[in-house]
């Protein structure tokens, strides 16, 4: 080791690929990314197929020296290692979702937490919902593609005051096996992983500068075994995908057409675009000789078949229609022919089309004597993701379960709930059961009350659902019940608590609202109960009127609503005039005063005056409550005029609310009753 010094902090970056493994260590002066040092080892065996691992062994090994070579290079130990993943098994998830609230609130992290979480919760169960099969995936990152501030899109949600935020997101997924068969190669080389990306999310670091994302651009990086996809426009990366068709499609055409095996076919397609003949020895021994623009024409249908199905790819990733632009990148993008076909396929000039390479490496500096080119692009932005975020696989404990979790260096509980597949409600407070209800025959609804947060606890101490986590931690989470269920009493409601006001004897007077109930009356304290319709009503009675004003209405009164004449049983309704006295107003005849001794003549002498016979007081006997009860005093009886004569508190509730039945079937409180009635009043329990 010669001890070399260097400005800041070195970062060593592995493309781990199909035909080769490409190795790059460099560090960031300023602005700029400085390559100190790129090594390439192309695997032996094709250890690797459609950028995933199937010899790890082999792969491994390759990894190895790669790591020994930088070692030697930059004088200095290389421990961790920033990876990336091959999109041939990726599967991604867009979602939306909106979460409004009871009033306007300022929005907190918290809230954009609990936001962010529902979306990747929804789009988890999105994708298992859509998974066939059992091959397990990890969720691996997500992106937000834009918050919404009631409805309208925004950047930043924190500080603002919101009725609904909502977010469109990308959750990304892989298998475990990938994963898996990356740290396995990677730990054969004695190497930590201290970040892991996307290749398609490494490549665009370099390709598509964040001031070109607001166009409509596709970036596509062809290699070896896979064709990935990034779509960007607006400022945001859209979309990722991939095609498991690339550079090794064109390789076993060539073997096939000139007899040769698959190491020696790619040596001839690299040839082939330096020399205008190519010599090669076939599986016979034979040499044999062949010309540049046979190997074009020999490739021409896989060129345009690899094209066409990249052209369509990037139309589905982009709404079904072509983009502005397309970046390549990647070895096998280098194809000759490839560029103008993906122009042709999508329909836009050709010029648009292009190889990304010392184009896009205006801010990467190197300190070997490198070619600038689009093989390079991927290795490096792996490095520069490494200062986008930190990314990799850490294990905690969740509820005493072990669980792999994918670290962008801001992992939360809520990314370990989501990893754990914990039910999403259960890490936010939970209401209880609506009430509903109607009122004046609309339905309405009482929300029930938020329950308590869920108790979380990092390494034993408090925490919630924001809290950071980190390798090893011990997380537990208990959650807690539901609220209190939606409660109302008659009183409470807004409409009960607006009296009806009406004139007595040229004084207004407030008087409150009956409520009933299911059509029984009840009081003010009765809980309204689920299903029941309620209806306020809007008059009383005469009768009802003087009791509240505990006054006695006495029978040689004259009573008049409106100037008409009535009795203790007109309604009366809002802004009524009331008036009881013992004159006589003009133009109305009175009903005639009857003493006790005419009366009791009236009745000796059978006298049968109908008018008189029917406005004459008469008494009726009823059962109440297993109780003989006589009324008297009145022309005619309602079912209410009994609770004079029983001993029923309705005052103070017993119960639920009062049942009132006439004759075996439910009554009315102002439902007129006859001699002989049965009557039955009870609270309900």
């Amino acid at each position: 080791m010669d001890g070399r010094k260097y400005t800041g902090q070195l970062v060593f970056g592995l493309d781990i690929g199909t035909r080769s493994v490409v190795g790059t260590v460099g560090y960031k002066s300023g602005n700029k990314f400085i390559v100190a040092a790129q090594r390439i080892r192309e695997h032996e065996t094709r250890a690797m197929l459609d950028g995933q691992i199937h010899d790890i062994q082999k792969v491994g090994e390759t990894i190895l020296e790669v790591k020994a070579e930088l070692e030697r290079a930059v004088g200095r130990k290389l421990p961790e290692v920033c990876i990336a993943a091959a999109g041939r098994v990726l599967r991604t998830v867009t979602t939306h979702v909106e979460y409004p609230f009871t009033r306007d609130q300022e929005i907190g992290q918290e809230d954009i937490y609990a936001l962010v979480a529902a979306g990747i919760e929804k789009a988890y169960q999105e994708f298992l919902s859509n998974q066939d099969g059992e091959m397990k995936f990890y969720c691996v990152g997500h992106s937000v593609v834009r918050f919404y501030l009631n409805g309208y899109p925004m950047g930043n949600l924190e500080g603002h005051k919101a009725r609904t935020v909502g977010v469109d997101l990308i959750a990304t997924f892989l298998p475990e096996e990938v994963v898996d068969g990356l740290y396995k190669a990677v730990d054969l080389a004695g190497l930590t992983v201290n970040s892991l990306t996307l290749e398609p999310i490494a490549a665009i670091q370099l390709a598509i500068p964040e001031r070109f994302r607001m166009l409509n651009i596709a970036l596509l990086d062809v290699g070896a075994g896979t064709s990935d996809i990034s779509i960007t426009n607006d400022g945001c990366i859209l979309a990722y995908g991939m095609i498991p068709m690339a550079g090794d499609v064109l390789t076993e055409v060539i073997a096939r057409h000139c007899l040769v095996d698959f190491a020696t076919a790619e040596q001839i397609k690299r040839q082939a675009g330096e020399k205008e003949t190519v010599s090669y020895t076939d599986i016979m021994l034979l040499p044999q000789t062949i010309s540049s623009e046979e190997i074009k024409q020999v490739t021409k249908e896989a060129v345009n078949d690899m094209a066409g199905q990249a052209a369509n790819k990037i139309r589905e990733l982009n709404g079904g229609k072509a983009v502005s632009a397309v970046f390549v990148v990647g070895g096998g993008g280098k194809i000759p022919g490839y560029t103008e076909a993906v122009a042709d396929k999508l329909g836009i000039a050709k010029e648009r089309v292009a190889l990304r390479g010392e184009e896009v490496m205006g801010q990467i500096l190197f300190e070997e004597d490198v070619k600038k080119d689009s093989l390079l692009v991927t290795p490096i932005g792996i490095c520069l993701n490494f200062y986008e975020q930190s990314n990799h696989f850490i294990f905690v404990s969740f509820n005493e379960e072990r669980i792999k979790v994918y670290d962008n260096n801001r992992l939360t509980v809520a990314d370990a709930a989501m990893q754990a597949q914990f039910p999403n409600d259960g890490l936010f407070p939970k209401r209880g059961k609506a009430l509903v209800f109607t009122i004046n025959g609309k339905q309405r609804i009482i929300r029930g009350q938020l329950g308590e947060s869920a108790v979380i606890t990092v390494n034993g101490e408090q925490a919630d659902i924001g809290s950071p986590i980190h390798a090893n931690d011990i997380i537990k989470v208990i959650p807690q019940g539901a609220g209190e269920a939606g409660r109302l009493t008659i009183r409470e409601l807004p409409e009960s608590t607006e009296n009806l006001f009406v004139f007595v004897n040229e004084k207004k007077v407030g008087v409150p609202r009956f409520a009933s109930v299911n059509g029984i009356l009840q009081s003010g304290y009765y809980e309204i109960q689920e299903s029941d319709e309620v209806e306020i009503l809007n008059y009383y009675t005469v009768g009802q009127i003087a009791e509240f004003m505990d006054v006695a209405l006495e029978p040689w009164m004259n009573i008049y609503v409106n100037n008409q004449l009535a009795d203790k049983e007109t309604p009366v309704y809002e802004n009524f005039t009331v008036l009881w006295t013992k004159e006589t107003l003009p133009g109305i005849s009175p009903v005639p005063e009857t003493t006790a001794e005419e009366t009791k003549e009236t009745k000796e002498t059978g006298a049968s005056d109908p008018v008189k016979q029917t406005d004459l007081p008469n008494a009726i006997t009823v059962i109440a409550n297993n109780q003989v009860v006589v009324l008297e005093g009145k022309s005619k009886y309602v079912f209410v005029d009994v609770f004079e004569k029983i001993d029923f508190d309705r005052s103070r509730p017993r119960g639920m609310g009062i049942v009132a039945t006439l004759n075996g079937h439910p009554a009315q409180y102002m439902e007129p009753i006859h001699d002989g009635d049965v009557l039955e009043i009870y609270w309900r329990t």
